[in-house]
């Protein structure tokens, strides 16, 4: 929910009730609207998502603190992403920055925009699960903390077209791939995706390469380490991806299909495609572009199959683990520690749980199995809550994870690689020119 494209996926999981998203109208403070806050603490948010959760926390913590407020300042993704730019450059960033992590934060922390988090805020990590803050770290140090939803991928499935051909959803490659022939004979595409936007790509390397490799290639190739797209982890999913093309898993127009308007999950509600693997935002859409197809139960959902000869650790899972707040240097230190402090006190406590479990996303906070099993949707979510939970490795985005350019190279060779335009070996000789 992936850095270079913008898409709902990016607003890190819609509301799932039409009255959440009512509420968040209601709320009083548009988007582009500053709160008022003398002493010089302050947060830039972004709008959409989980933006609910925000509003209300920030409203319980300048309740509580009226000498130490922190004025907030509400941006849609891509007006967010281009000012914040700017400001983190020229030292003008908010006391609170809000971040993806990864190559971003990376830059962050080498040029000494943000500070080290990792002693002044205990109290937070204790309520986070663990694998959900490695991608805050730098270093073995802490610089960012989740500040939302976690969001990880999963296969999901039409349950209608399953039963058509009497089938079951795979649970390795050989039985993945023995179902494109059934599928494709009952009128079905097999798995839908959406060439057209390059980032639904990335899921099909990253788990692949995951469940051939384990996490290890990928952690070589962010360390910047000489040639390490050559790992042969890296190859045997590039083939595997090539395989499934010709076999026809993504029928012959998926090259033209566009994620960020649903036309991928509409294949799926509407009964063109049997499967599609896609991030744990992508339920909140369907609830809300095909109410009925949802309300009947047509929708399954279920891991990535294992790799025959495979050594990744099956419970490793992929996606964005959450988006991140850091704490910018340029402040003061006494609008630093209001920041700190909030932190400790705010994140992941019983409301703001309650508030991500509410607007139907899974929380990145450990103690959150009460707040989910009460929930209209508690089966999906407690599915998602002990993917991520039980993970033995949450691995990011690879664009997200990645610097911004050889994000882009990534998805320009991926796309080739999906179109058939390119040959592993060369995607890996183009790939490892960016290391």
């Amino acid at each position: 929910m992936y850095q270079l494209k913008i898409s709902r996926r990016r607003m890190t999981g819609g509301m799932l009730a039409v009255g959440a998203a009512a509420a968040l109208a209601a709320c009083g403070n548009r988007p582009g609207a500053s709160s008022s806050a003398g002493n010089g603490a302050t947060a830039w948010v972004l709008t959409g998502g989980p933006e609910q959760t925000f509003r209300d926390s920030f409203e319980r913590w300048n309740t509580a603190h009226s000498d130490r407020q922190i004025a907030t300042e509400w941006f849609a993704n891509d007006a967010y992403k281009e000012k914040i730019r700017t400001a983190v450059g020229a030292g003008n960033a908010p006391t609170l920055l809000y971040n993806w992590a990864g190559g971003t934060l990376a830059d962050y922390v080498a040029n000494n925009q943000v500070i080290d988090l990792t002693e002044s805020t205990t109290a937070a990590q204790e309520r986070i699960v663990p694998s959900l803050l490695d991608p805050g770290k730098v270093d073995g140090k802490v610089y960012a903390l989740p500040n939302n939803n976690a969001q990880p991928v999963m296969l999901y499935y039409s349950k209608p077209a399953f039963e058509a051909i009497g089938a079951q959803p795979p649970t390795t490659w050989d039985e993945l791939l023995a179902l494109v022939p059934e599928f494709t004979a009952a009128g079905y595409i097999p798995f839908a995706e959406s060439g057209s936007s390059q980032w639904p790509y990335l899921m099909w390397i990253e788990y692949l390469t995951d469940r051939i490799g384990g996490a290890e290639p990928f952690a070589k190739i962010v360390a910047g380490e000489q040639d390490a797209w050559s790992d042969p982890a890296i190859t045997g999913a590039l083939e595997k991806i090539q395989e499934l093309v010709r076999a026809g898993g993504f029928g012959d127009s998926y090259g033209s299909v566009d994620a960020d308007s649903g036309a991928d999950i509409a294949l799926i509600h509407t009964g063109k495609a049997a499967m599609i693997l896609q991030g744990s935002w992508v339920y909140a859409n369907f609830l809300t572009d095909a109410p009925e197809f949802m309300s009947n139960g047509n929708l399954g959902y279920t891991d990535f199959p294992s790799v025959a000869d495979g050594t990744g650790d099956l419970s490793n899972i992929v996606g964005n683990p959450a988006n991140y707040w850091s704490v910018a240097s340029n402040g003061s230190q006494e609008v630093q520690q209001i920041a700190i402090d909030y932190l400790n006190e705010e994140l992941y406590n019983e409301d703001y749980i309650q508030a991500l479990v509410t607007g139907g996303t899974i929380p990145a906070a450990l103690e959150a199995d009460d707040a989910i099993a009460a929930s209209e949707h508690a089966e999906y979510l407690a599915y998602g809550y002990d993917m991520v939970k039980n993970a033995a490795n949450f691995t990011q985005s690879w664009d997200q994870a990645l610097p911004p350019a050889a994000a882009q190279e990534l998805l320009t060779n991926l796309s080739q690689i999906f179109l058939l335009q390119l040959k592993p070996e060369q995607f890996v000789t183009n790939m490892n020119a960016t290391l």
